[in-house]
């Protein structure tokens, strides 16, 4: 006869876990807080061990905790895969997670065609700002800067290229901007947190020092800089991609300077063993043919 622990109490401890908090796990399987709380203390005194380790209000899994979390993760994705399995079907609503700025300035624009060529496909985008969990708790596809996470099938999207832009109306008709006197103009800077501020790598990688007194303005997100350039307000870096549209439309120019890659790389990553899901395979398919 098989022992395993309480399945109620493992339910409710990978939801925990996996939101590193009481409360919203609570709201994801609609109980209380207290019944989560309770849910856990039996799986603790079942096992002996300690789960959770708690620090005033945060929560982070002991070594034992970790374990159990990370055995449940593929244990449950298992049964999902193979409830899918008998019950007819893979689901045709799925979730991806993505960057805002990439989002908002290369992926929307497009999902329309999707949507047309698919519609009996539903993608749900949940915005990141910063690296996630690769999982099937968290999203089904994601497109982040990760590769080469076990387990995962990842595909290059974008190589991350910043080019000089501006409104048109910035500048007198027919006037040109030389690096050498770019620094009278004000520049639009975006701080990038570890990687700092974009135009003091642009002035590095291209040997072109700026004064100690040069006017900057800085903003703490691409998609800040990029409005305040439409509005006129100096000249911006911003990704190729996010400015495309609004070069086309005339709203900005992408002025004649250099540009910096940074490095970065925009990944579509998504579970290996889900590559054959025709949802999954659809959109891999279509989004590899996006430009």
């Amino acid at each position: 006869m098989r022992k395993i622990p309480p399945l109620r109490a493992l339910q409710v401890f990978e939801a925990a876990a996996r939101q590193e908090h009481f409360s919203r796990a609570a709201d994801e399987l609609c109980i209380t807080q207290s019944a989560v709380s309770h849910q856990v203390r039996i799986l603790e005194e079942h096992f002996g061990e300690q789960l959770f380790k708690r620090a005033g209000r945060q929560l982070k899994l002991s070594p034992k905790g970790e374990l159990l979390y990370s055995e449940l993760s593929r244990i449950f994705n298992e049964l999902s895969d193979l409830n899918l399995q008998i019950s007819g079907g893979e689901s045709q609503e799925l979730r991806l997670a993505v960057y805002s700025s990439f989002a908002v300035k290369w992926l929307i624009p497009r999902l329309s065609d999707f949507r047309r060529r698919y519609p009996d496909i539903k993608i749900r985008l949940d915005m990141i700002t910063d690296d996630p969990e690769l999982s099937d708790s968290v999203a089904d596809m994601f497109i982040s800067g990760q590769s080469n996470h076990p387990g995962f099938w990842h595909q290059l999207l974008h190589k991350e290229r910043l080019i000089p832009v501006c409104s048109p109306d910035l500048f007198a008709r027919g006037e040109t901007v030389l690096i050498e006197s770019l620094w009278r103009y004000p520049l639009l800077t975006v701080d990038e947190g570890p990687l700092g501020l974009d135009w003091n790598r642009w002035s590095i990688a291209n040997a072109l020092p700026f004064p100690d007194d040069f006017q900057q303005h800085i903003f703490s997100h691409v998609l800040l800089a990029i409005e305040a350039a439409i509005a006129g307000q100096g000249i911006a870096l911003a990704s190729d991609f996010m400015v495309v549209n609004d070069i086309e439309k005339g709203r900005l120019i992408a002025l004649d300077l250099p540009d910096i890659f940074t490095g970065f790389k925009f990944n579509f990553s998504c579970k290996q063993r889900r590559l054959k899901e025709p949802a999954i395979a659809a959109f891999i398919e279509w989004i590899s043919a996006q430009k």
